[in-house]
């Protein structure tokens, strides 16, 4: 996935098939949000900025990692939803077939929910990075720190969507569990995006 032209990506999600659909759209805005938050760094540079330097080479590193995982998670995210279209087809013309078809289902369905619950961490981590370069940033490309807040608040509860869709099926109480906490912590990624939009708007009118 990585390496299709934006069109042939854009050409493949339109198509009528199983992936890339929403999770892997949902990890990409987490990856522009990453690359976002990079770029406002790297422009933050120059003696201007050098009381701020252990902040801002903070941000370029975890930014670069955030981007690769992000696209690592959305290719994680297409096999997943892949593995689970696998599992419904799968015969059940016998009790066998259809006791083994049923825990292949909800075994898939647990892992289709896994890249999307690492995505709404992903997201929360680029929220926490937009929180620390909006003040020290460039204040010339600061708009690009609310682009990133609001990329990563879009990859958030596109990702959440992406679990709750799948929730229902998994039959793990503990990994359950654990995808409800991340999932509900969503709004909290969204309250903390929204502030980062909302400072650097109120910075532009001032």
């Amino acid at each position: 996935m990585r390496d299709q032209i934006l069109s042939e990506f854009l050409d493949r999600l339109a198509a009528r098939v199983p992936a890339p659909g929403g999770g892997a759209t949902a990890a990409l805005h987490v990856a522009q949000a990453a690359a976002l938050v990079g770029m406002v760094a790297r422009y933050s540079d120059g003696p201007k900025y050098d009381g701020d330097r252990e902040v801002i080479d903070a941000v370029v590193a975890e930014s670069d990692e955030l981007r690769q995982r992000a696209l690592r998670l959305a290719e994680k995210d297409a096999s997943a939803f892949t593995a689970v279209t696998a599992a419904y087809g799968l015969p059940k013309g016998t009790d066998d077939e259809k006791k083994a078809r049923s825990h292949a289902i909800a075994d898939a369905l647990l892992g289709a929910c896994l890249p999307p619950a690492e995505v709404v961490g992903a997201a929360a981590a680029v929220v926490t990075l937009a929180e620390r370069l909006l003040p020290v940033g460039n204040r010339n490309v600061v708009t690009d720190i609310a682009a990133a807040a609001e990329a990563a608040r879009a990859g958030a509860t596109t990702a959440r969507v992406n679990i709750e869709v799948n929730l229902a099926g998994v039959r793990d109480e503990q990994a359950r569990a654990e995808l409800v906490a991340t999932k509900d912590g969503v709004d909290g990624i969204c309250e903390r995006a929204d502030r980062v939009t909302a400072e650097v708007r109120a910075g532009l009118s001032a």
